[in-house]
């Protein structure tokens, strides 16, 4: 489910100009924008949210055999398991993007106070130039609802740091996401893959962070029986 890249080769050419060692989990953002006229790329008028939750043990085997620098998420001691990788605004169709050229720029301090969510700075300023600034927020309430819409999705408990791979089939993935987090439907969130790895899970929202069905999304969904999920750092 969620929004595959245009192409994969366009996604990594973005990637590399834009995030260089960043999180590869953006080669995956939303792929096209389908508004028209007035309403395309203005701050604010868009549908709902996408919260991105990349399982970091992935993103960190994928940089290695890449021979990339994966940066701290990878590195470090800290067991990451599922990190932000972004609160997209959406349009029912397609989503909005870049919408203030050039952005405001991002306060260096605000930047380091998303890291616990999202390890790695290059990442933070490029979600905020190319969604936030589509949130109609200034910068500091778009993150402070990212770490909202954060704190309102229960990763399942099996999930949280596992010290061993796990075998898992997306749907369950899905319900265990869905068992976990009352008024969540399955039409409401997405399980991404690279490969025979689980990249991401991505959860719609309402404007008011309310769990929101997303059809475009839903559809986009990872279609293979089985995944890898890596086990966290220090399993």
């Amino acid at each position: 489910m969620g929004f595959v890249c245009r192409t994969a080769a366009l996604a990594v050419a973005v990637i590399a100009m834009a995030l260089g060692p960043a999180p590869a989990q953006e080669m995956q953002s939303p792929s096209q924008n389908f508004m028209r006229g007035s309403q395309r790329n203005q701050p604010g008028q868009f549908d709902f949210y996408v919260l991105s939750l990349s399982w970091s043990p992935s993103f960190c085997r994928e940089s290695e055999e890449r021979g990339r620098n994966g940066g701290e998420q990878c590195s470090t001691a800290r067991p990451y398991s599922f990190v932000v990788h972004g609160l997209w605004p959406q349009y029912e169709r397609g989503f909005p993007r870049d919408c203030q050229v050039p952005s405001p720029r991002l306060n260096h301090e605000l930047m380091t106070s998303m890291l616990d969510l999202m390890p790695a700075p290059r990442l933070i300023y490029h979600e905020w130039d190319q969604h936030g600034t589509c949130s109609g927020l200034g910068a500091k309430a778009y993150f402070d609802l990212v770490r909202k819409a954060r704190e309102a999705v229960k990763i399942p408990e099996a999930y949280e740091e596992p010290k061993s791979t796990l075998t898992v089939a997306p749907d369950e993935v899905e319900d265990a996401f869905v068992k976990s987090n009352p008024g969540l439907s399955r039409s409401a969130i997405a399980v991404t893959c690279s490969s025979t790895r689980l990249s991401e899970v991505r959860v719609c929202m309402s404007k008011d962070l309310k769990f929101h069905d997303c059809g475009e999304v839903d559809r986009r969904a990872c279609r293979r029986d089985k995944l890898i999920m890596p086990p966290a750092r220090g399993g």
